[in-house]
């Protein structure tokens, strides 16, 4: 029988249900690459599965195979056009709360869990039928709270699979019916009964017994894991949400008699003029057929210069006017703009980001079943050696009590919630333990320029003056002169004017010369600023220093200013984005770290290399010149020569980079759209805090792996006296609860760590 290869024609992406932990998408993404030509990858994170499939198949058969897997899936719900759709329609999250079944579970558990351990473990509490109370109480939290894990179990055993799902619904299940037959069938009933602390070994048939406080104890403590899970998962998708709206929402469109009329952006078509004035976002990708003005579009490209833009230019989307009025023509809209592709390549990075499977459930995929079967042996063994039921009973529960995961489930959410806490303190977000993992291996760092290594705002850096004025004559007539303009450069060179002499005075008068800079008169000086070609068009030329010093600023990557009062060329200024202070130290940190640097940006080379210099990153690992779009490419290029890749951004050209990368730091500093899709926000946008980032999400990785270790070793060794039949419930109970507060403990110890000095 001969086969022939199908090749994938069409692509879809999934919405996934139902998925409890990262085993579910392996099964789920197992199933799907069984179709032919079919190629799928499904992300427990988002919670979603991209699939590439041939002709022969249909989106239903997609749908059909992950329901026949026991989950459900749905098409990708249409394009909303604005805040209010997104409210009605049916499966946005716009007016739903998600994860408020969950919180009232948990809320539940903790409720009535609480006063079930107390009585339990403290004798004083133990009052005449405190037992029936207990069963009163856990009831609930074993039934209606711990419903997920019951209704997870029951699906993964119609399909053959074990997670820890099934060992917490098999483990409470059985303290729960245990319970039942002690208090019902058995003497635990009996008024006055109590659980004393007695420290030794003995076997005995367990009709006495309760293990209520097991059943519900570890529904709560495993539910609280999962909440705080949830919540940081429901925010992987946010990253397209921030991307999208970037953009404007209305419009003001020229009509064929020159009238104005204002419309939402979605119902912009290609060809439409639209006026845009000074402040304003340009509402979609087009062309200017007139004015002229400069565009900050750093937010897009960062590149820290505004761009100048006259009639013909191509502007885009989503970047801002900083001077005059532009009228627009539409050449690109709605999914076909360059924010619209940017916002796939977001979702195409997180999408094919490697889910990182839980450690707890690597355990559980070989611990559950093993424990299950050993349960499963040791009620055989006495049963065949004549114990007698109840006793061979009692053995076979304390299996699967002693390894109800209640250490295993507290090891994860307790260390990342104090880490995570800790970092909060220290400027330092942590989305969830997915991102713990990552910052083990990595080896390279790639850093943004402009706004992360640099402030992201033009400064004025240095004067340099003829023999003919004084640094504070040509700052008072400059700055004057450019305070009357909204142009960023101008503002920088206003700013660091008014710095230096605290006030500036009025112009007489003002004119903005598009392109070229800016001219008017203060205090009877007729003055000009701007490039050379303005001094030019009014015959002046630089003398030779200070040509010689506008040469050198413009190879050092900076922009150089032209200043000329009264028919003479008297200074030329620097403006250029600053390196921040904190830069250099931020990273010879992360070397120390062991992480290579590499600064990556949309500037020039010039530019990128004096930075790189000034913070001591070498020249073969500076990346310049790179577009928005190339930026995820070179993370790939990188993690395609076998490194670790840790990317630090702040704008919306860095959003699909910080996805694409293994680690994604974003500056708090920065636009929602890079926040959203880094795995670390550093809340104050210093880059030392980069280096602390990772120091703290190791220890945290550290903290965890102990955790486990250490609840793992605990089941291990006293799974052979309850298979003895030897364990006293109490012991059991004690070491369980040594057991969970050992790893609370080691968590706790996380509160200690320091930023570095």
């Amino acid at each position: 029988m001969t086969t022939t290869a199908s090749h994938p024609t069409a692509e879809v992406e999934l919405a996934i249900g139902g998925m409890t932990c990262a085993s579910c998408a392996a099964r789920i993404e197992k199933k799907l690459n069984r179709m032919d030509g079919v190629t799928a990858t499904v992300n427990y994170a988002t919670e979603k599965a991209k699939v590439s499939y041939g002709e022969e198949v249909s989106v239903q058969d997609l749908i059909a195979t992950v329901e026949a897997t026991g989950y459900t899936a749905q098409e990708p719900a249409p394009p909303v056009r604005d805040a209010q759709d997104a409210q009605d329609t049916p499966g946005s999250t716009g007016g739903h709360d998600e994860l408020r079944p969950l919180r009232e579970r948990l809320i539940t558990a903790v409720t009535l869990a609480v006063p079930v351990v107390a009585m339990a473990m403290i004798p004083a509490l133990q009052f005449e039928y405190w037992q029936w109370l207990s069963l009163t109480l856990a009831a609930p939290v074993v039934t209606y709270a711990a419903w997920p894990f019951h209704r997870a179990a029951f699906t993964n055993l119609r399909h053959g699979a074990a997670t820890m799902d099934t060992l917490i619904s098999v483990g409470t299940s059985a303290a729960f019916l245990w319970s039942l037959w002690a208090l019902f069938l058995g003497t635990a009933g009996e008024p006055g009964m109590t659980h004393p602390f007695e420290l030794t070994i003995a076997r005995g048939d367990g009709s006495g017994n309760i293990y209520l406080e097991a059943a519900a104890g570890v529904v709560a403590f495993i539910l609280a894991g999962r909440y705080f899970e949830a919540r940081s998962k429901r925010k992987a998708g946010a990253a397209l949400k921030a991307l999208l709206e970037l953009g404007a929402k209305d419009v003001t469109v020229l009509g064929a008699h020159g009238d104005e009329r204002t419309i939402p952006v979605s119902e912009l078509k290609v060809g439409d003029r639209f006026v845009v004035r000074p402040g304003e976002k340009i509402a979609t990708d087009g062309t200017v057929v007139e004015g002229s003005s400069a565009v900050d579009a750093s937010m897009l490209t960062g590149e820290s210069v505004p761009v100048e833009v006259a009639r013909g230019d191509a502007v885009t989307g989503a970047t801002l006017n900083a001077g005059g009025r532009l009228v627009v023509e539409a050449t690109r809209i709605g999914a076909d703009t360059q924010l619209a592709r940017m916002a796939r390549l977001v979702e195409d990075a997180q999408n094919g980001k490697a889910a990182a499977q839980r450690l707890a459930d690597r355990i559980s995929a070989v611990f559950v079943p093993v424990v299950i079967a050993l349960a499963l042996g040791t009620l055989g063994f006495w049963l065949g050696n004549g114990a007698g039921p109840a006793a061979a009973f009692t053995a076979g529960v304390a299996v699967l009590i002693i390894a109800c995961p209640c250490a295993l489930g507290l090891a994860t959410p307790t260390a990342l919630m104090v880490g995570t806490g800790r970092g909060a303190q220290l400027g330092i977000l942590i989305k969830g333990p997915e991102v713990l993992e990552s910052t083990r291996e990595v080896d390279t760092i790639v850093l943004d320029k402009t706004g992360t290594v640099t402030t992201g705002r033009m400064r004025l850096l240095a004067v340099h003056t003829a023999d003919n004025a004084e640094e504070a004559e040509v700052l008072r007539l400059a700055g004057a002169l450019e305070h009357a303009s909204e142009h960023p450069i101008a503002r920088a060179v206003a700013d660091g004017a008014l710095e230096k002499l605290g006030s500036l005075p009025t112009p007489e008068d003002f004119a903005n010369v598009p392109g070229l800079g800016v001219q008017g008169v203060v205090d009877g000086h007729a003055v000009l600023v701007g490039r050379e070609r303005l001094l030019e068009d009014w015959a002046m030329a630089l003398p030779a220093p200070l040509a010689h010093a506008k040469s050198e600023a413009e190879a050092a990557g900076r922009t150089a200013i032209a200043v000329a009062w009264d028919g003479e060329a008297r200074a030329v200024l620097e403006v250029a984005d600053a390196v921040k202070e904190t830069s250099p130290e931020a990273i010879r940190r992360l070397r120390g770290l062991g992480l290579t640097p590499i600064l990556l940006t949309g500037d020039n080379r010039a530019v990128a290399e004096s930075v790189a210099r000034e913070v001591g990153i070498a020249p073969e690992n500076v990346i310049a010149e790179v577009l928005p779009q190339d930026k995820a490419d070179v993370v790939k290029r990188l993690q395609a020569e076998g490194r670790s890749v840790a990317m630090v951004g702040d704008g919306v050209n860095d959003a699909a980079a910080l996805a694409q990368a293994d680690l994604g730091l974003a500056m708090g500093t920065g636009t929602d759209a890079a926040i959203e899709a880094g795995d670390l926000t550093l809340v104050r946008g210093d880059l030392r805090v980069a280096a602390d980032a990772i120091r703290l999400s190791r220890k945290t990785l550290g903290t965890i792996r102990s955790n486990l270790f250490w609840a793992f070793a605990y089941n291990v060794a006293a799974l052979p006296l309850a298979a003895a039949g030897l364990l006293n419930p109490m012991i059991a109970g004690a070491a369980m609860a040594f057991s969970s507060v050992f790893v609370v403990g080691n968590s706790l110890r996380l509160r200690s760590f320091r930023a570095a000095d």
